[in-house]
C-alpha cells in the first residue's frame, strides 16, 4: 500500500519522517538511514496522476466528455485502464477500438477538448495523502527522486503547485521531453539517466497500489 513506503522510512529514523517514540533519542546515523528497503544506492522516480496527484477521475471525466463530443461512447473502464499513456496515443488506441477515424484533425479535436474539460475541473484536484510528507522524507534522506510523467508542462506545473514543490529544485520531466510516451518506458529511462543511473540486471519496478492507486508507477532503480 501507498502508506506501507512512507511508514518503512519513518521506521528507519529517516530525516523529516515523525518520530513514533516520544522517548528522545540521538539522531540517527548515516548507516540508520538506509534499510535493507532503501540500499545505499537507490533512486525513485515517481509518476503524477493517479500516484502523487489524485487526478485519475477527473482525467477519466475529461476523456469522456472529449469522446462523447466526437459522437463516441465508451465504458469507463476502457477509458479508466488508459490514463497515463501520452494523450497522442491515447486518442489513437481509444478511436481504433471503437473504429473510428483515425486522422490528424479527429485527434487534435478530441486532445483540445479533453484539455478544455480537464482545466474546468482543475479546481478539484489535490494531491494524495501522504504525498507531500513521502518526498519530504526522502529529500531529508538524501535518496535522489524525479517525477516523469506524460502530461503537458502546464498541467504539471500546475500539480507541482499543488505539492508545494518548487519547479527549479526538482527534476521533473514531461511528455513532450521524449519521442516516445507511456507506455514506452521513454521517460522513466530518461529520468533514470538525468539522476545519473546506471540500469544493472538487479534493476527493479517497485509498484504498489493503495484504494486511489496512490503509487502505482513508482520505480526504484539500483546502481552496479
Amino acid at each position: 500500500m501507498y502508506w506501507q513506503l512512507f511508514i518503512d522510512i519513518e521506521q528507519t529514523g529517516l530525516t523529516g519522517a515523525r518520530q513514533r517514540s516520544s522517548t528522545p533519542s540521538a539522531p540517527p546515523s548515516k548507516s540508520m538511514h538506509r534499510s535493507a528497503r532503501f540500499p545505499m544506492k537507490s533512486a525513485f522516480i515517481f509518476d503524477l496522476d493517479g500516484t502523487l496527484i489524485d487526478s485519475v477521475y477527473q482525467h477519466v471525466i475529461a476523456w469522456t466528455e472529449a469522446l462523447t463530443s466526437e459522437g463516441l461512447s465508451l465504458p469507463v473502464s476502457r477509458i479508466h485502464r488508459k490514463i497515463g499513456m501520452s494523450s497522442e496515443l491515447f486518442v489513437k488506441q481509444l478511436l481504433r477500438e471503437v473504429g473510428g477515424r483515425i486522422n490528424t484533425d479527429r485527434v487534435d479535436r478530441i486532445k483540445k477538448r479533453q484539455k478544455e474539460a480537464f482545466d474546468r475541473l482543475n479546481g478539484q484536484i489535490q494531491p494524495l495523502p501522504g504525498a507531500r510528507e513521502l518526498l519530504a522524507a526522502l529529500t531529508g534522506a538524501d535518496i535522489p527522486w524525479a517525477i516523469a510523467t506524460s502530461g503537458s508542462p502546464e498541467a504539471t506545473a500546475s500539480n507541482m503547485e499543488k505539492l508545494s514543490l518548487d519547479t527549479s529544485k526538482t527534476l521533473v520531466l514531461t511528455g513532450d521531453e521524449v519521442e516516445h510516451g507511456k507506455p514506452e518506458p521513454d521517460l522513466f529511462l530518461k529520468a533514470a539517466e538525468r539522476l545519473a543511473f546506471r540500469l544493472s540486471a538487479r534493476t527493479s519496478l517497485a509498484t504498489a497500489y493503495g484504494t486511489c492507486s496512490a503509487l502505482g508507477d513508482a520505480m526504484r532503480w539500483d546502481w552496479d
